[in-house]
């Protein structure tokens, strides 16, 4: 019986090399589906198509969970390009907003910048309330009407804020300056809606009184940069729609201009 079982020796395996083969060509294809996302040929679509093809490799029994670790990696490369690209919209957003205050911005009555929740328009009291009251005054409405000609294509969640100087208020309306801030916010927010149809969804309000100033309140100028209500439209990388229902912000630059130069040649 010890001849006999010397006489077969023991079967090798010569397609072993087939595994790592498949491994290889499987990190290669990963590498050239990278590399082709990087250069941001529409973006959207090669997320979808990174997502299908680690599903059928997984069906297929190729990825190990090694391999879904760099599928994973591929794939956030492809949400950051995409990422890049809802920035160009904030950029196209806040030049479109740009031009439609214009006139404003160069008489000080509104402001651009940018916030630690996104893109900010304030409007300052001197042009848009009578100091201690919430009613907007009629010369604001051009204005507010281009801002949400510009705002409510795009589907944008928007926080109303409003804030006052840190003089202490008391009149018949109002008995803080918490109740004047909170008053001007939400009479903002219902005049989005009811004058100007924006979705009420997207819209929120909140009050500040006089602590979240702009300047230092130690000078009347200072407290005037201080009064204002506050436009937040929060920020694109986390509320804007999906790409492909966002509308070109471009197509609007022709509204806007029809609409701006009547009011500036006021």
């Amino acid at each position: 019986m010890s001849r006999r079982s010397r006489r077969h020796a023991t079967h090798v395996n010569h397609e072993r090399w087939l595994v790592s083969y498949a491994d290889f060509i499987t990190l290669l294809f990963a590498v050239f589906v990278v590399m082709y996302a990087a250069a941001q040929v529409d973006n959207r679509r090669m997320g979808e198509l990174s997502h299908a093809i680690q599903h059928a490799f997984k069906d297929m029994g190729v990825f190990q969970a090694e391999h879904d670790i760099n599928a994973a990696e591929n794939l956030h490369i492809v949400e950051t390009s995409t990422t890049e690209n809802s920035g160009n919209a904030d950029g196209d957003l806040r030049n479109l907003l740009s031009s439609a205050l214009a006139e404003e911005i160069k008489q000080k009555k509104a402001e651009l910048r940018d916030g630690p929740d996104g893109l900010v328009i304030s409007l300052h009291e001197i042009g848009f309330y009578d100091q201690g009251s919430d009613v907007l005054k009629e010369a604001s409405a051009g204005t507010l009407e281009r801002v949400t000609t510009v705002l409510k294509p795009v589907k944008l969640h928007i926080r109303i804020e409003g804030h006052t100087d840190n003089v202490p208020i008391h009149n018949a309306r109002f008995a803080s300056n918490w109740e004047l801030s909170a008053a001007r916010a939400t009479g903002m927010v219902r005049t989005f809606v009811e004058r100007y149809s924006m979705d009420p969804e997207l819209l929120s309000a909140a009050g500040y009184a006089e602590y979240h100033p702009l300047q230092p309140n130690t000078t009347a100028e200072g407290r005037s940069q201080n009064r204002r209500v506050d436009i937040v439209v929060l920020d694109s990388t986390r509320h804007m729609a999906a790409p492909d229902k966002v509308p070109d912000l471009k197509q609007l630059q022709s509204t806007l201009k029809t609409e701006v130069v009547p009011s500036t040649q006021k």
